[in-house]
């Protein structure tokens, strides 16, 4: 068996337990503001974060409780400000959709979809402008490339030879209605190739692969001063059945925000077994009483700082 780095599988079940937390507070019906979990996005942000170094910024969207928690790496300030308390990551003003952390380079975070990608155009100029040799990274979703913002950022970065990587997270669905119901396909390589973009797409959940490519685009971006589109294809755990006099069974709908009431923490970490999870990926990897006891291990951890 290969030898994976241990912390980083500790930091991908980290992210997802803590989220099963958060969730089972949103049950109890603790929280005054609207949270979006991530379950199922938890690969990509901690690839993106151990990829990150010196001087790097990230930007991110309304979703981005998963980024916070990897490079926050602490639950309860994060649970504080989601509760709106003075002592919360951002003395409990920002909540969750504008959740910024400006000490561990997440300098901005914003609600308005495709509004992060001008800001990220910006700050990749102002890097450029005074030699900085580090990289803007910004994340947002699928509904943003629908924005009149992600071209016009995009060939803003690319007239002005900017180094920006963009992580597009396409979770197929458009709040409770899948994309290919609402509108055509929309190409994101072509859209790279008509500018000269460099493109990637990114499936697996596979978080030490993720790792890999990030590194190489990131290198890739600096050298050659380009923006480079990551489009990873993920799930958003935690669908539920939508059931009416018309349709008994019920219509699934995707997880988009509030609580997930169908997932539950003791039958966690794993959701669904399939290799539409990440934590299930990730423990085919690994020797299942040494993945088991992590897990376990990682629960008690979080047990204990979130006692009150």
């Amino acid at each position: 068996m290969q030898n994976y780095d241990l912390e980083i599988a500790k930091e991908v079940l980290r992210i997802r337990l803590s989220q099963m937390i958060v969730n089972e507070k949103y049950k109890e019906g603790v929280f005054k503001i609207p949270i979006h979990l991530a379950m199922g996005h938890e690969a990509i942000a901690v690839a993106v974060s151990s990829v990150m170094q010196g001087d790097d910024q990230l930007l991110v969207s309304h979703r981005n409780i998963h980024y916070n928690l990897a490079r926050t790496k602490a639950l309860n300030p994060e649970l504080d400000e989601y509760l709106l308390r003075e002592n919360g990551l951002a003395g409990g003003q920002l909540g969750s959709m504008n959740l910024a952390n400006e000490e561990k380079n997440i300098v901005y975070a914003s609600s308005i979809l495709g509004n992060n990608l001008p800001v990220a155009s910006g700050l990749a100029l102002a890097k450029k402008v005074k030699r900085e040799k580090s990289i803007v990274i910004v994340e947002t979703g699928d509904g943003a490339i629908e924005e009149g913002a992600f071209y016009e950022s995009l060939l803003f970065m690319k007239s002005n030879n900017l180094s920006v990587l963009i992580v597009i997270e396409n979770n197929g669905w458009s709040l409770a209605t899948k994309i290919k119901e609402r509108r055509c396909d929309i190409n994101l390589d072509k859209i790279a190739e008509a500018l000269s973009v460099k493109y990637e797409k990114l499936s697996s959940n596979n978080v030490y692969e993720y790792i890999d490519k990030l590194k190489f685009l990131k290198e890739y971006s600096l050298e050659n001063k380009i923006p480079v589109i990551v489009e990873v294809e993920l799930t958003t755990l935690g669908g539920w059945h939508l059931k009416t006099p018309e349709n008994p069974e019920g219509r699934f709908i995707n997880y988009h925000a509030g609580p997930a009431p169908e997932i539950n923490l003791e039958n966690g970490p794993e959701i669904e077994s399939s290799e539409n999870d990440p934590v299930f990926v990730l423990a085919k990897l690994f020797e299942k009483d040494v993945f088991q006891k992590m897990s376990q291990e990682i629960l008690g951890e979080l047990r204990k700082e979130t006692e009150r």
